[in-house]
């Protein structure tokens, strides 16, 4: 794991909560190699002239997450290149090609010791989202054992907010890419869905075709 050096306004302190307020933080899954797109890793896709991964971490930033962790697989190196990412905590995943179940638990674990009372995990590819949903999501916090996620017409959707209470049964059951399925339907009763689809779109960046969304 390895934190880039705050600058200027991607410093935490402008992501952060107040001190008055729980630490929600941000955690951005970006590891994915874009298979159908060709082997492009979705992080590096152009957007507004920049790469989506500085968009997604702007969009939590905005939304009042802090810290922000993010985590890389494919073309990690590239990545940290050529995105800025200053005042992130960016943590590799070796094991990306596995599934975003890997990457949700090498993410979680990172944020071990940081005092969050809960994780709200978002992923690159999905620009349609942006901080007015993000907020709503993070808003539904009431504590360690909050499970909360934003819905489109009644449908589970991300971003998707984990209390620090269940990291540990996530992480344990996040395997391929069911990430936090196999949780998410255990405790489908506890679930709080908050309606987003009047302020978001949760289209995602999957293939050739979607990429007009980026223009």
């Amino acid at each position: 794991m390895s934190a880039n050096s705050p600058s200027g306004s991607h410093s935490p302190a402008g992501c952060g909560s107040p001190s008055d307020s729980p630490v929600i933080a941000g955690l951005l899954l970006a590891a994915g190699g874009g298979r159908r797109l060709g082997g492009r890793p979705k992080a590096l896709l152009p957007y507004r002239g920049r790469p989506l991964i500085e968009n997604a971490v702007r969009v939590l930033r905005e939304a009042g997450c802090g810290p922000v962790h993010v985590v890389l697989g494919a073309s990690a190196s590239e990545v940290r290149e050529r995105a800025d990412l200053a005042g992130c905590v960016v943590v590799d995943n070796p094991d990306w090609a596995e599934g975003m179940g890997s990457s949700l638990r090498v993410g979680l674990t990172s944020l071990a010791g940081t005092g969050a009372r809960a994780a709200l995990v978002s992923l690159v590819d999905q620009p349609g989202i942006g901080p007015a949903a993000v907020a709503r999501v993070r808003e539904a916090y009431r504590s360690p054992a909050s499970l909360v996620a934003a819905a489109y017409d009644g449908e589970r959707g991300h971003p998707v907010l984990f209390g620090a209470d269940r990291w540990a049964d996530i992480a344990a059951t996040a395997t391929d890419d069911k990430g936090a399925r196999v949780h998410l339907a255990r405790h489908a009763e506890e679930l709080m869905l908050v309606e987003c689809s009047d302020i978001a779109e949760a289209f995602d960046i999957d293939t050739p075709s979607d990429l007009v969304r980026l223009l």
